[in-house]
Formats: C-alpha cells, sequence, structure tokens
C-alpha cells in the first residue's frame, strides 16, 4: 500500500521543481553492470548531509582525524559510525539498488534491532515539501543490497547506520536514467548540532529515520549533525574546542544521562562558555535528562537550570533550556528499557525538541 501511495502521489511537476539547478552526475563516473545494465555511483559523487568536518580519516566519520589525539579512545571508536549521515540525490529512475560495505561484524545489540544499528532507510519528498518514508534496507552481513522503488523524479534522502560505520556505499540505477545532485540553496542552511549521549546517538530507534534528531531535521527541514556518542556525552573540555569550530544554526546540548551531577556543576559552564567565545550569537540549547517517570525536574536538570540561571545573569545571552516534562509520555511505552526511547519515545522527545527549535529558529513544524 505504500508503495502504490507513492507511485500514486508522484508527479511530473513534482520532478520539475525538484530538478531545477540540480547537478546531474556524469554517466562516466558510474560503473555499468553488464548482466542487468544497472549503473553504480559511489555515494561520495552524492550530497553528503550530516558531515561538520571535511578533513576526516575515512569518508563517512563524524570526527575530523586531528581529534583521534585529542578524545577518549570510546569517542573516537563511536565517531566512527555513521548515525545523521544522509545521502541526498534526484533520479528519473522508478526503482534504486543501494549496496553498503559496514566497518563491524556486530549487526545488531540485544536492546536495538539490526535495522536501526546497521541498516538505512530511504525517504523521498512530496510534492508538499514533506519527506515520507519509502522504506528500509535490512542487513544481513557486512556487504548488503537492498532494492526499493521510488516516485520518479523525487528527490531521495538516504539515512545511514546509527551505531554501525559506513565503509563505502554506492547507488545502482538503471544506465539510461540520470542521478543528479540536489540543487545547493541559494543561501546556505546552517545545521542543528545536536551533541549528547546513546540516546542522541539514535538509541534504540527500530531505523535511522526514526531517530528523534532525524525526525526534527525533517519536521523542521533544516540539516542536522549528530554526534550523540553512546556513553560518551560528557562535555569534555576538548569535545567543546571541536564543536567551537562549526558553525551551526544551534547548538543543543544533551549531555546529562551520561553525567554525574558532580560533572554536570564542573562541566556545563566552562563548555558553554567556549561555544560563546567562538559563535557570539549562535543559539545554545541546554537539555535536561528524560525520565521515563516523568519526572520533573531531576536532580541533574535542577543544576542545569541552575547554571542556566547563572550564566544568563552573567550576561551569556541566546542560552535556552528545555525541560524534560512530557518528553517520554506520561505511559511509560516510550522507552525499551526506561532509558533509552523506542519510536513511540522517539517520536515524542522529536515533537518536543522540534517545538522548541522551531521558536529559537524562527522556522515552522511541517
Amino acid at each position: 500500500m505504500r508503495l502504490t501511495f507513492w507511485v500514486f502521489a508522484a508527479s511530473l511537476l513534482s520532478f520539475t521543481l525538484a530538478a531545477v539547478g540540480a547537478e546531474r552526475i556524469d554517466p562516466a563516473l558510474g560503473t555499468v553492470d553488464p548482466c542487468d545494465g544497472t549503473s553504480w555511483y559511489d555515494g561520495r559523487l552524492l550530497m553528503l548531509e550530516g558531515k561538520g568536518w571535511e578533513d576526516t580519516e575515512s569518508y563517512y566519520d563524524r570526527l575530523p582525524a586531528k581529534a583521534k589525539d585529542k578524545v577518549r579512545a570510546p569517542v573516537w571508536d563511536l565517531s566512527q559510525h555513521s548515525a545523521g549521515m544522509c545521502l541526498r540525490f534526484l533520479t528519473e529512475a522508478a526503482s534504486v539498488r543501494v549496496r553498503w560495505t559496514l566497518r563491524r561484524e556486530n549487526l545488531a545489540m540485544p536492546h536495538m534491532p539490526a535495522t536501526g544499528v546497521s541498516g538505512i532507510d530511504l525517504y523521498a519528498r512530496a510534492d508538499d515539501g514533506r519527506w515520507m518514508f519509502v522504506q528500509n534496507g535490512r542487513p544481513t552481513s557486512r556487504s548488503n543490497e537492498a532494492s526499493f522503488r521510488v516516485p520518479p523524479g523525487a528527490e531521495c534522502m538516504l539515512y545511514m547506520p546509527l551505531y554501525n560505520g559506513v565503509e563505502s556505499i554506492q547507488i545502482g540505477v538503471d544506465k539510461d536514467m540520470a542521478i543528479s545532485r540536489p540543487a545547493a540553496p541559494a543561501v546556505p542552511n546552517k545545521p542543528i548540532v545536536f551533541y549528547g549521549t546513546s540516546i542522541t546517538q539514535g538509541g534504540c530507534a527500530s531505523r535511522p529515520g526514526m531517530a528523534y534528531t532525524a525526525i526534527v531535521r525533517r519536521q523542521l527541514d533544516v540539516p542536522v549533525i549528530n554526534l550523540g556518542f553512546s556513553g560518551n556525552g560528557r562535555m569534555e573540555p576538548e569535545m567543546a574546542d571541536l564543536l567551537a569550530e562549526l558553525d551551526p544554526a544551534v547548538y543543543v546540548l544533551d549531555c546529562l544521562w551520561n553525567m554525574r551531577p558532580a560533572e554536570v556543576s564542573e562541566r556545563v559552564a566552562p563548555f558553554v562558555k567556549t561555544l560563546r567565545a567562538a559563535r557570539p550569537d549562535t543559539p545554545i540549547l541546554l537539555v535536561e535528562d528524560s525520565s521515563v517517570s516523568n519526572t520533573t525536574p531531576t536532580e541533574k536538570g535542577t543544576i542545569l537550570r541552575r547554571i542556566h540561571e547563572e550564566l544568563t545573569a552573567g550576561g551569556i545571552g541566546n542560552l535556552h533550556f528545555l525541560s524534560n516534562r512530557d518528553m517520554l509520555g506520561t505511559d511509560g511505552d516510550g522507552t525499551v528499557d526506561g532509558c533509552h526511547p523506542n519510536d513511540v519515545g522517539m517520536m515524542r522527545q522529536a515533537t518536543l525538541f522540534s517545538t522548541s527549535l522551531a521558536t529559537i529558529l524562527g522556522r515552522p513544524i511541517r
């Protein structure tokens, strides 16, 4: 039914509008399979969204190569996961094939399925501009292939795995069909930078497109850089220095689940001051830790609110605070384990974040 809907919903008009200014990829850059006539294009030829630094050790890493000697080993290891990254492209084809090779053999976790840990998600833009889910690519080994039916001419967005890294990814279309990079906006869209924990990274969404950061990206139609590091979002000075190199629309700091109360007291203010020194006008959103029992404020949330008030009183402007009230709902059904959101919790959390960020950025929610 979903595919039927998409074929019905797509129109030549949507292709014409989306294709204006698009950059067609030279067919000579594709590799044609003589057996079935599929032309395969390296993902690096397409538009990559969600990458903060160009000088990375591997193309789909989340931190720059220089960070390897600056951050703790677990942070560096997690930075090789492709959380938040997505490829964007347009094609005339009615079907798309994707090959992706993972960096690690472990495809799943006890509390998170392989479709989220190591899978891919394809979305297509509808006539009204909203992004709509098409299909998930399910991993079965380190090397995988999936086929998707797409609305001919639609703009596509392919999310990468949340808790695995990507060595390579290829997009395959019929050799007679064009594939293009979307037109760059006349005024570049600054991204939202999320820095935080396993929840920020995407645990435990059933698939990459259901991470709350990805949902926020689609609801606000603003690029997102996901710097969630499972168990390791601790507001360390070296991470503040790295984040300060970026030029985002807003910084979102959501680290309390990985910090002890004493660390919240000691680290938040210096972290914020480092960002503010580098980016005097960029909004910063401080986020209280979520609670499955809807407890608010939490112990660490109380400390964070006090720091927010002190920094604001001390002259640091454009500093915002997001309470955890109703972040996971009130029915207890929002997590897999009392901490990590399931898809229900991710949707609820995204709604809260999008509402706050829409106000900060002056943007509508789609």
